[in-house]
């Protein structure tokens, strides 16, 4: 795939720095889920992942590393330029799944399952506010594991899943 280009302003959601990418450059990817991507803001080389929107875009956070590099300011216009990766780095384990994965002696089985169904696992187990409710999922998700299921069931890939930007898997 080639390079999308689009102009977009930095705007900012709680602690948040995010840009929204335009529904029509949104609608080339192949999916309405979690897109991995590289590319550019203002000439600066970066790679991150695009969150669904939960309204058929997507988005991303701008690091504080990129901010700078790229010498964004909040309420200003971007050149952007990304296209998707193909390969898609392992993501970070939350400590509290690490642990569980550990003590039901599953990291052997979480090992078999393909990079892009963890980060669906791990976006599943953080679409929620209730730390209960994240708790009854990494449960559900060792029990589920054990028995031989790759990927969540059940789970809306096109919300957003950071509840610090967004309310019932829709961006703020």
């Amino acid at each position: 795939m080639t390079f999308i280009q689009f102009e977009s302003t930095l705007s900012k959601i709680n602690d948040w720095l995010i840009f929204r990418i335009p529904e029509s450059c949104s609608a080339k990817f192949s999916s309405r889920g979690m897109v991995m991507i590289e590319g550019t803001i203002n000439g600066v080389d970066f790679h991150t992942e695009l969150e669904p929107d939960g309204a058929g875009s997507h988005w991303f956070r701008v690091s504080d590393n990129l901010w700078e590099k790229a010498n964004l300011k909040l309420g200003v216009i971007a050149k952007i330029s990304i296209k998707p990766l193909e390969l898609w780095p392992e993501p970070e384990l939350p400590v509290d799944l690490k642990n569980a994965l550990k003590l039901c002696k599953l990291e052997n089985q979480w090992d078999t399952i393909t990079t892009k169904a963890h980060w669906e696992w791990i976006r599943w187990i953080r679409s929620t506010h209730n730390p209960q409710t994240s708790e009854k999922r990494i449960k559900t998700l060792c029990s589920m594991v054990a028995s031989g299921k790759k990927r969540p069931c059940c789970f809306d890939h096109s919300r957003c899943t950071i509840t610090e930007v967004s309310k019932n898997g829709v961006l703020l």
